[in-house]
């Protein structure tokens, strides 16, 4: 089955229900919210086998990442009972787990093999060594740059990149008579959009959200510096409108040749070099960008996984969706159908032992970028808290929002870096206040 068909089957499915009509010949339905990711809509190509081989039909919801948080945690706080199967994160799953709102996955089948996930993944779905959440795929950050454009530039882009080169790469790729930016990253309002991104160039520079008593810190100059560089770089060299730019927003305008470099998550490597890429052939990857002399760099640590909300009617089928989707076996269907480059990444150990997707051009970069991030310290100065692009407290999520719209009217020039600043620090001592922390 090719991309182009996968996305036109997962287009069909989306909003309804998998098997149509013959839902009802089977012995359960289950509801699945997902986000509209490039490896989500693939695995959805894929339900007519699941439910061949099971007997149980599945009703997808797809939608974009802002939305599906909204959505999921909207869900899950209410006891809504939407949806039998969540696509969540490392940010969701510790809280919601200690907080008994997921079954644990704990009985998961001896085939299955939950020592096979990666350990990074499996410690950042858990709660005091029990799993809550199966990582369908794992992920960090990453530079992707278009190898024909950086030669011809007379650059050479190392494994570890600075800022600094990154800036100077950008100018000497930005071709406007041409549509070539410098650079695409996101911009677009959101904690886990362009939020994320800030986040961990804010580390990169020798930022952090908070102090070790919980006082906001972007009253400090590592913020300014942070702030100020990413708005001139993308003024300088990125896309038009780029403050409402995201994932899949910049994924498409680097398949589409107007790239000269995307920083962004290394799931996106398999889209850059496959059929729908018109670069395909002209991609390099190298390590996340830190700033001259800091040591952190500008990635993160994530996986998009599957967990079952407690009350669910459906819970045997759910987790009988949950051990298929994100298996040995599943891995092996899509390279199977598909190849070893566009199979789930960064979740199971096993996958980066085997030789055939070591041959892959980014699987090396994928895996030595994840093993880079470290959650638990996340950047130059002590903080109090675990997290690399997000801090794993229940508050962060609406208070990263209200902070990442600010940033974001300052990348449209609705307001100054030093007013988005002012108000991001407001924001936050008063939510902490509010909260008890300080």
């Amino acid at each position: 089955m090719s991309l182009r068909n996968t996305l036109c089957a997962a287009t069909a499915l989306t909003l309804v229900t998998a098997t149509g009509a013959l839902a009802d010949d089977h012995t359960a339905t289950i509801t699945i919210a997902t986000v509209n990711n490039g490896d989500m809509i693939r695995m959805q190509g894929y339900t007519d086998q699941f439910t061949a081989e099971t007997g149980i039909a599945v009703d997808w919801v797809t939608l974009e990442e802002n939305v599906l948080r909204q959505r999921v945690t909207t869900d899950i706080t209410t006891k809504g009972g939407q949806f039998d199967v969540m696509t969540i994160g490392m940010y969701e799953t510790p809280i919601w787990g200690a907080n008994d709102w997921l079954v644990p996955l704990n009985d998961l089948s001896a085939e299955y093999d939950v020592d096979d996930i990666l350990p990074a993944m499996r410690d950042g779905l858990s709660v005091d060594g029990t799993l809550y959440a199966a990582p369908f795929y794992g992920e960090s950050s990453m530079v992707m740059y278009r190898t024909d454009l950086m030669e011809a530039a007379g650059l050479a882009m190392p494994k570890d990149p600075t800022w600094q080169f990154i800036r100077e790469s950008a100018a000497a790729m930005d071709d406007p008579a041409n549509d070539v930016n410098g650079i695409c990253l996101r911009g677009k309002a959101g904690w886990g959009e362009g939020g994320s991104f800030i986040t961990v160039t804010g580390n990169s520079f020798g930022a952090r959200w908070f102090d070790e008593d919980w006082n906001a810190q972007f009253d400090q100059p590592e913020w300014s510096e942070a702030v100020n560089f990413y708005l001139d770089l993308m003024n300088d060299f990125g896309p038009e409108g780029f403050a409402t730019n995201g994932f899949n927003e910049n994924l498409s305008l680097f398949n589409q040749g107007k790239c000269g470099m995307w920083i962004d998550a290394t799931v996106a490597a398999s889209f850059v070099t496959g059929e729908g890429s018109t670069v395909k052939d002209s991609v390099g990857f190298a390590l996340a960008p830190n700033a001259e002399g800091v040591d952190k760099r500008a990635n993160w640590l994530w996986a998009w996984a599957l967990a079952i909300p407690a009350g669910t009617q459906q819970e045997a089928e759910a987790k009988t969706f949950i051990e298929w989707a994100t298996s040995k076996a599943y891995i092996e269907l899509v390279a199977a159908n598909e190849g070893w480059a566009n199979v789930p990444p960064g979740a199971r150990t096993s996958l980066y032992e085997n030789p055939e997707y070591l041959k892959v051009p980014f699987a090396q970069m994928t895996l030595d970028s994840i093993n880079a991030a470290d959650p638990n310290n996340p950047t130059v100065k002590p903080v109090p808290y675990v997290g690399i692009q997000f801090v794993a407290i229940p508050e962060y999520a609406g208070i990263a929002t209200e902070v990442s719209q600010e940033f974001s009217a300052a990348y449209a020039g609705q307001q100054t870096v030093e007013e988005a600043l002012e108000k991001a620090q407001a924001i936050t001592n008063d939510a902490m206040e509010a909260a008890g922390y300080r």
